[in-house]
């Protein structure tokens, strides 16, 4: 017979209440089950744990050293209970975030503080990536939900819009249109544009691209850059003129001015998660989303 948990329920509560009576109702059993349990009990340890007297139950010097581990045993199995059931609830792990370039200056680190405030046994891994980079991390495992613009084109993925935002101008401080409070998209026909690489950015440059030939001009792209504070410097340095997304205009670098365009298109940004792996703890993320930008707005 091997110990199960009830014998070591039995044998701690006979030796904090020093009595079969008291020890039995306590868990619930008639007396004679709790002593034929700890007799049980002594059988397969091969010791004794308690001496019976008439008045009082007495713990041995052996009985003595298997409370404490009797004791452990219980409580560490109540720890791993409680942080199992935490799990399933998505209180406790790891939670791998994606997010594009932007949502830095924008809304993610509100969301991220207080998730973390609401579950601080979650650790939270955050990885800037591009749309196409966070659908393979997703894939793959690396991830658990990813923050991107629109389209998502594999149904394999559920969406959950988050953020909607217009496209700014930024243009270099001396420029003459910088003396401007709004532009049209039109204003840019002509300007050199600096911008991201098709191949990095796909969705965000196919949508500009679109966009401006709505406007009867295809942007002269004049330099590449993969990050947008090397895009910004450039502009600043008075390459050309970009289009990013309003977040981006929080980041103040001299040189570089904002301007609102009348009829810019707004792009909604998605929280993207596998249809068929959704766990508590994504739910949870959702969740606090919602709810700071809902505060937010």
């Amino acid at each position: 017979m091997a110990v199960e948990l009830r014998h070591l329920r039995h044998f701690i509560a006979l030796a904090e209440e020093g009595h079969f009576g008291r020890a039995a109702e306590r868990v619930f059993v008639v007396q004679q089950a709790l002593s034929s349990s700890i007799r049980s009990l002594e059988d397969e340890l091969g010791v004794k744990l308690v001496l019976r007297t008439t008045r009082r139950v007495q713990l041995t010097a052996a009985g003595e050293v298997f409370l404490e581990s009797a004791r452990a045993t219980l409580n560490t199995l109540a720890q791993g209970s409680e942080r199992a059931r935490q799990a399933a609830r998505g209180e406790v792990g790891r939670l791998g975030v994606g997010f594009v370039s932007g949502l830095a200056f924008g809304g993610l680190p509100d969301i991220v503080r207080r998730f973390r405030e609401d579950f601080p046994h979650v650790a939270v891994d955050l990885r800037e990536l591009t749309a196409q980079e966070q659908e393979s991390a997703l894939r793959a495992g690396e991830i658990d939900v990813g923050l991107m613009l629109l389209p998502v084109r594999d149904p394999a993925f559920a969406t959950l819009a988050l953020w909607k935002q217009e496209l700014v101008a930024a243009l270099p401080s001396s420029h003459p249109l910088a003396r401007k409070r709004r532009l049209n998209i039109a204003d840019l026909a002509g300007e050199p544009f600096v911008f991201f690489p098709r191949a990095v950015r796909a969705t965000y440059f196919d949508q500009v691209m679109r966009w401006c030939a709505a406007s009867g001009f295809t942007p002269r792209i004049v330099q590449e850059a993969i990050e947008v504070p090397t895009l910004l410097s450039l502009v600043a340095a008075g390459l050309g003129v970009f289009l990013p997304i309003r977040f981006f205009s929080q980041v103040s670098l001299p040189g570089v001015t904002y301007r609102p365009v009348q009829d810019a298109p707004t792009v909604e940004i998605v929280a993207t998660w596998p249809r068929v792996q959704q766990s508590e703890m994504v739910g949870a993320f959702l969740k606090v989303a919602q709810e700071v930008l809902e505060g937010d707005a």
